[in-house]
Order: C-alpha cells, then structure tokens, then sequence
C-alpha cells in the first residue's frame, strides 16, 4: 500500500504548523511530517499541536533525539498522544546530531547502543509490558505505563549507516532514512 506524505521544514515559524498541516489534510495526503531538530520547535508539542488541529491526517515525528530525553517520558509522552489521536502517529527515534548533542551534553559513549536500548525500551512500554533494564544508556526499574495506547504508534528508527540500520531492523517498526539518503522516505 502507498503512502503519500510531506514534512514541514524546520525551518517555518511553528505558527505556520497548524495551517499548512489542515492544507496537506484537505489535498488528501496520508501523512504529514513534523521535525526535531536542535534548536527549533519541539516534535512532541509540535506533534500535539497538529494533531489538535486536523482530523484524519497521520502525524510523523521525525526524528527524536535518543539522548535527549528519558525513553520513559518519551514513551509517556507518545502514549498520550496515540490515546488522544489513535492510528494517527508514527514516532521517529534516531542518534541526534553529534555536535548538537555535544551541545547539550548528551552524546553518549555509544550512540548504537542509546538507540537500540531506546527503541527496545519505548516499543515495549508502548506496548504495556512491566520493563526492567540496566543498560549503557537506559535504566529503568520495573516501569509499566500507567496509560498505554489502545492503539500502539509504530516507532521507526531515523538512521541511515549500516550499523544503525541494523539496529532499527531488530528494534524498530521501520526506518526512515537519514539525511542525507537516497533511499525511499519510509520502508
């Protein structure tokens, strides 16, 4: 099944989002896409907003820095968005940018190992299970969300070198590839 979808640059003031979001509903496009990126609008109050504002229309969040933020408020996060917008969100998770994550003192020893420890974790407290996990970037002690999703959101991994791909392929739902990439926007 095709997909038809479109991102909406970082680069637009977030007053535009609601507008141009409710322009790609009306054109018929199956999804629209929202960007996290170091140090414009945020993706999850990003997301929030758009899928507040139309009706039908999936929200992707590409891509969420794995470093920048706990996986289970993450997970929380996402979790309320899906509940409130069931079937209308895609998360994206990817390493984050190095030097910004410099930036913000949150690059980590092993970017490979944040990302599979993130992807394993979120997918798994998405999905209602108790989580337990001490890894080299994740720890999480018997964890369960309180409000999972009726219906659980895909999580794709935002990655595009072989190792990172690897991983999304064992932890994730799908990829979307980095930039800058020649391959498809989603598989």
């Amino acid at each position: 099944m095709s997909r038809l979808g479109g991102r909406i640059s970082r680069e637009l003031p977030v007053g535009r989002l609601i507008d141009l979001a409710r322009r790609a509903e009306r054109a018929g496009l199956d999804e629209v896409w929202v960007v996290e990126d170091c140090f414009y609008a945020g993706g999850i109050a990003t997301a929030a907003t758009v899928l507040a504002a139309t009706e039908s229309i999936t929200l992707g969040i590409g891509v969420l820095p794995t470093v920048a933020r706990n996986p289970a408020i993450a997970a929380m996060e996402l979790a309320a968005l899906a509940e409130l917008h069931p079937g209308r969100l895609i998360a994206g998770f990817g390493h984050g940018v190095p030097a910004w994550m410099k930036q913000i003192g949150a690059y980590p020893a092993s970017p490979l190992a944040a990302l599979e420890e993130t992807l394993s974790a979120v997918r798994r407290l998405l999905a209602g299970e108790r989580v337990s996990t001490t890894g080299r970037h994740v720890r999480l002690d018997d964890l369960v969300l309180e409000f999972p999703p009726a219906v659980v959101p895909p999580v794709y991994a935002g990655v595009r070198g072989l190792k990172s791909l690897a991983v999304g392929g064992k932890h994730a739902d799908g990829t979307i590839p980095g930039e800058p990439s020649n391959a498809p926007a989603r598989t």
